[in-house]
């Protein structure tokens, strides 16, 4: 049987546009199975707000990321992509961390050039041609130490200017260099943060030489769109529902059950578990339980 890594680079082989939806939970990522997506995707901001309420700036760590991105990949029997922000610091922790990725049975992740506290009113810009090849060749030794498939996609943040918050310049000719040197450390595949108005190009530029990825958008040429931000939507409801219910005492808009429910939480399996083991031992058995 195929692990997650092979699943995955068996997908971006293929060579047909393909979709990882969104999650930020076990619940979200079984859901995001249960409507067909072949694999589904773990952002950093999605998870930290949600899980932890803490911004994605650089505070937010890996123990963390990879905690929440094991109780996914253990929830589902698809492959999860996880944002690895950089791995950390330093090359023993990119080697640590991505053999904790694997060891968790995480398909793969993208790792990131920009200089940590990122997202902020620091202006930070990003780390050296020559310390990202460094440390995407720690992801590769560990990969390759562990015996197991494990898709590695380097993020460039050279098209994420100053102005929008991120640590580049906005420099195309910068963006390809950085985008050649970081396949020929071994990079699986490219992405390149935020705007989709310069993918097509990007795939031009690389060709057939390594794929190019998105997020949160599907431009044509690009391999496959890393799917995120229901979170927001869901934070959104929550807040709208926890006022309607402090203002009035009730909340008219809430759903509080729908047809898919129990087969996302394996209720039916549970139950016929629990029932089976009551009959064989003689205990009493009624024929619903609690919704």
């Amino acid at each position: 049987m195929a692990g997650p890594g092979e699943t995955l680079r068996a997908l971006i082989d293929k060579g047909e546009h393909f979709v990882a939806g969104d999650c930020y939970s076990a619940l979200t990522a079984r859901i995001s199975e249960h409507v067909g997506f072949p694999a589904v995707y773990l952002g950093g901001h999605a998870c930290s707000a949600f899980h932890y309420a803490v911004p994605d700036n650089g505070i937010y760590s890996q123990v963390e990321q990879i905690e929440q991105a094991s109780r996914i990949a253990n929830a589902i029997s698809i492959p999860l992509i996880a944002d690895a922000d950089t791995l950390g610091e330093t090359i023993a922790d990119a080697y640590h961390f991505t053999r904790r990725y694997i060891q968790q049975g995480i398909a793969g992740i993208h790792v990131e050039d920009e200089v940590n506290p990122k997202h902020s009113r620091y202006v930070n810009g990003l780390c050296s041609i020559k310390d990202q090849q460094e440390r995407i060749d720690a992801i590769v030794r560990a990969r390759k130490d562990s015996g197991r498939d494990f898709v590695i996609i380097a993020r460039c943040d050279e098209l994420y200017p100053n102005e929008g918050g991120g640590g580049g310049t906005g420099s195309m000719e910068e963006a390809i260099r950085r985008g050649h040197a970081y396949a020929e450390a071994g990079a699986d595949a490219l992405f390149y943060p935020p705007r989709p108005d310069p993918v097509p190009a990007l795939v031009q530029e690389f060709g057939t030489k390594i794929p190019v990825a998105t997020m949160g958008f599907s431009v044509p040429g690009a391999r496959f769109n890393m799917a995120t931000g229901g979170w927001v939507t869901a934070a959104a409801n929550h807040l709208k529902m926890a006022r309607e219910l402090m203002e009035s005492g009730q909340v008219q808009s809430a759903n509080y059950n729908f047809p898919e429910k129990g087969e996302l939480i394996d209720q039916p399996f549970y139950d016929s578990l629990i029932t089976e083991w009551a009959e064989r031992t003689g205990r009493p058995t009624r024929p619903n339980s609690a919704p």
